[in-house]
């Protein structure tokens, strides 16, 4: 059988109650309405409540708690470069693999996304537009992004570039199946968008999916390719917004933190018709099952903790009885934000969720997660307890382990650090460096080659043209409206 083309679209902070199809009574997403409509949607799918360790369990198949990339910064957000990722998989099986737009896994040699199977690829360095790493003086208009390791400036609006760019790079696929990952920072903030898109309230990353599956049947594309649509995890905004009756947001370990969307849709691959899936489900899972559908051999290293769910997308047998975990973080006692240790995380098993080892909510009875009746049901928590303490002493000393940059090799030269890697150093935010915080950190390194380094200290980035004791003029990003005499610019399809 041919193997499909395929699409993933990941996006940033967009939670579960975002969408109108979701049930949101101010938002309107017509066109992820209709992808919704159109696919097979697993409604109890779970990732990180926070961005990298999303990404890193997507991409290894492994809790973030084994592959390292545990957090977004502080030298937690990369992921063990022994371990084969989805890119590496697809790149071997005879697939072009393209990567646009937020990465978050590593911004030097060997994390950056070309060095873990991405052929091609253009994104923004750490969490994303006006980060401590990000090229200076980019504002979502007409930025200066990564472009296969060399900053290259593009026109145009940042969502419209991811979008505009892939649809480029499948139209000069051939015949060759692709692997494309879009991966946007919107709705991140800052919530800078032009005022075409502001009103009436029509979601920015709507409007790009509907342009892109456009194009795809234009080129007669659409039925051969496997389309998947995802967030990378919960709200950001909490209660505060309407949140489809969850409990929680981001970062947090119930289940508004973590319960994302996630829609699978491929016309001629014989998944059946579109359906809620009500399995208990998460991250780790999207190799194992990608892998599955697409008929790809795996290599012998690949150990990935998830299983596949392709039988249960071409059948109604469901899936294993099992227990996921929810936990990311890091360990540094002198920074509280997000410190992990044993016992801060979450166990999902079918209708039960047990937070922190001693909270037992159920689903079924309490979606909104409302009544605490661990007393209620000892040998639920006992079990569930049990699983969860086995399973950390399997992954819990890793927190204490450091990925390391590598330096002084012709891959990457010069190598550009950032205060974003610093271990045990919270300074990924513009913030961190212009309010001239008084902190400073180390980076975990491997010197590649013995010899003679030339080191420059920057405190602003060369571009910037600033000097170390000189003051960054007030970042005043474009938000409403294109800067004077330039056009909206718009995707090619």
């Amino acid at each position: 059988m041919k193997k499909p083309n395929v699409i993933f679209i990941l996006t940033d902070d967009q939670g579960y109650g975002d969408l109108s199809c979701h049930g949101n009574p101010i938002l309107r997403t017509p066109y992820l309405d209709t992808l919704h409509d159109e696919s097979a949607r697993f409604i109890d799918f779970h990732v990180a409540p926070m961005c990298t360790p999303t990404r890193g369990e997507l991409m290894t198949g492994q809790y973030a708690l084994r592959n390292g990339a545990t957090f977004v910064c502080m030298g937690r957000s990369l992921p063990d470069s022994s371990l084969p990722t989805l890119a590496d998989v697809f790149t071997a099986n005879g697939y072009r693999t393209g990567h646009f737009g937020k990465w978050h896994l590593g911004d030097n040699c060997p994390f950056r996304p070309q060095d873990p199977g991405f052929q091609d690829t253009i994104h923004q360095t750490a969490w994303g537009i006006t980060s401590a790493a990000d090229y200076f003086g980019n504002d979502y208009f007409d930025d200066t992004f990564r472009h296969n390791g060399v900053n290259e400036p593009f026109e145009g609006y940042c969502t419209d570039v991811w979008f505009r760019e892939a649809t480029s790079w499948i139209d000069a696929q051939g015949d060759r199946p692709f692997f494309a990952c879009i991966a946007t920072n919107a709705p991140h903030t800052p919530l800078w968008v032009p005022d075409a898109y502001r009103q009436p309230y029509l979601d920015r990353v709507d409007h790009k999916v509907a342009r892109l599956d456009a194009f795809l049947a234009e080129r007669g594309l659409r039925d051969d390719t496997l389309f998947m649509y995802m967030t990378d995890n919960g709200t950001a905004s909490g209660e505060t917004v309407f949140n489809a009756g969850m409990r929680g947001k981001k970062t947090e370990l119930y289940e508004g933190g973590h319960r994302v969307p996630f829609f699978i849709r491929w016309p001629n691959g014989g998944l059946g018709e579109p359906r809620d899936i009500t399995d208990t489900t998460h991250g780790v899972d999207f190799l194992p099952t990608l892998t599955d559908l697409c008929g790809l051999e795996k290599p012998e290293k690949l150990k990935a903790d998830g299983v596949s769910i392709a039988e249960r997308l071409r059948s109604e047998k469901p899936i294993e009885d099992r227990m996921v975990f929810v936990q990311y973080g890091h360990t540094v006692a002198t920074h509280e934000r997000m410190r992990t240790e044993k016992g801060n995380g979450a166990v999902l098993w079918n209708r039960w969720r047990l937070v922190e080892e001693d909270e037992l909510y159920d689903m079924e009875r309490d979606p909104g997660q409302e009544k605490n009746i661990a007393d209620l049901h000892p040998h639920v928590v006992e079990r569930m307890r049990a699983h969860y303490q086995k399973w950390w002493a399997d992954v819990g000393a890793n927190l204490d382990k450091y990925q390391p940059i590598v330096i002084g090799t012709d891959i990457e030269n010069p190598s550009r650090l950032s205060s974003c890697d610093w271990v045990g150093v919270y300074c990924d935010n513009p913030s961190g460096i212009r309010g001239c915080v008084m902190d400073s950190g180390t980076w975990k390194l491997f010197v590649a080659e013995e010899g003679t380094y030339e080191i420059s200290l920057r405190r602003w980035p060369e571009e910037s043209g600033l000097g170390i004791s000189e003051g960054a003029p007030i970042m005043e990003g474009v938000d409403g409206s294109l800067p004077e005499g330039k056009a909206l610019n718009v995707a090619r399809a």
